[in-house]
């Protein structure tokens, strides 16, 4: 896969050999967001710097990237909310920021931190949302209960927003973000903060919006969320598109097949002896070793000589790519 700062993304069906960056406009089925060479500057550093997407309608993608990647930003420029040093964007038909008003009734919003009003009831707070967009309480009140039931939150219709867990808020915050109907659907790391059955809950509702044909844009630190919901991603680091493609071509075109995790206290004196001659590549973390291979026989050969260490073998995933294009070291 190769590197670009220039994003095309074709529909759901990816072509041979990976090449969807290449697609003219005129081939791709129906985009609903089209951005080119976005510029935004804070105090003199670029913190997006010439990011250029296009989202088919239907699909689930996802930014991904570090902290201060300039994701959150990518974001707000692509609805809006600030307003590029350079470049364009449009949003289902809309020049952007120029016609942000107009498009505003077509779009969803899942924020970063939840922001519900906590002197509200459930049901209160979506009704007040919908009021914003123009609708009628008649209308919102018509589709509460599929709200309701979309987010699990039927039996808590009456309940006070504090009362709630920290689960059901973000599904109240996704039953808001839909009060309207949207036809695109910004979620910034939508599940961070909740625990495991909370997290799956939430996937399954994202996938049945996709299978509704909605179109979702995706922030997360979460590689397996991304995996499991994303038909194309971005990766993103300093402000810029450092690779891109579906889950698969990211994992194939990035980095080896196998992995081999090696962990004891002896694991990096280990490596330092022996890894290089059984491995394409390895990274010493702590007290683990991460051995990148191409064939994994020889190298579990070798371990079994190593009783004193202990070692995982499994596939190579989509945060191995992470860290691998952007780093092990933490990022503040």
């Amino acid at each position: 896969m190769t590197t670009s700062n220039h994003v095309r993304f074709p529909h759901l069906n990816p072509l041979p050999g990976g090449e969807g960056a290449n697609v003219s406009l005129r081939e791709l089925p129906d985009n609903v967001i089209q951005a080119d060479a976005l510029v935004k500057i804070y105090a003199g550093q670029r913190v997006v710097d010439g990011v250029s997407l296009d989202i088919a309608r239907g699909e689930c993608f996802g930014l991904l990237g570090p902290n201060g990647a300039g994701k959150t930003t990518t974001l707000r420029l692509l609805l809006g909310l600030i307003s590029p040093d350079g470049g364009r964007v449009e949003l289902l038909g809309n020049a952007i920021p120029e016609q942000a008003r107009e498009v505003r009734q077509r779009i969803g919003v899942v924020p970063q931190m939840d922001n519900l009003d906590p002197d509200f009831t459930v049901a209160e707070n979506l009704l007040v949302y919908g009021r914003y967009f123009g609708m009628t309480d008649a209308a919102i009140e018509a589709r509460m209960p599929e709200l309701l039931e979309f987010a699990n939150l039927a039996h808590k219709r009456d309940a006070k927003v504090p009362t709630l867990s920290g689960g059901m808020k973000r599904r109240l915050t996704l039953a808001r973000a839909l009060v309207n109907d949207p036809e695109v659907i910004f979620l910034d790391e939508p599940t961070t903060g909740l625990d495991p059955q909370a997290r799956h809950l939430i996937w399954q509702r994202l996938r049945e919006l996709t299978a509704r044909g909605k179109t979702l844009v995706l922030t997360t630190h979460f590689m397996d969320e991304a995996e499991r919901l994303c038909h194309r991603l971005a990766v993103m680091d300093n402000g810029r598109i450092i690779s891109h493609g579906t889950p698969r071509e990211l994992i194939a075109g990035n980095i080896e097949p196998e992995v081999v995790e090696v962990f004891g206290e002896h694991a990096a004196a280990w490596a330092q002896s022996h890894a290089a001659h059984h491995a394409e590549r390895f990274e010493v973390s702590g007290e683990s070793v991460f051995c990148y291979v191409k064939d994994a026989h020889p190298l579990l050969l070798e371990l079994q000589q190593h009783p004193e260490l202990r070692y995982v073998h499994r596939p190579a995933n989509l945060e191995d790519v992470f860290l691998k294009l952007t780093g092990r070291e933490m990022r503040e």
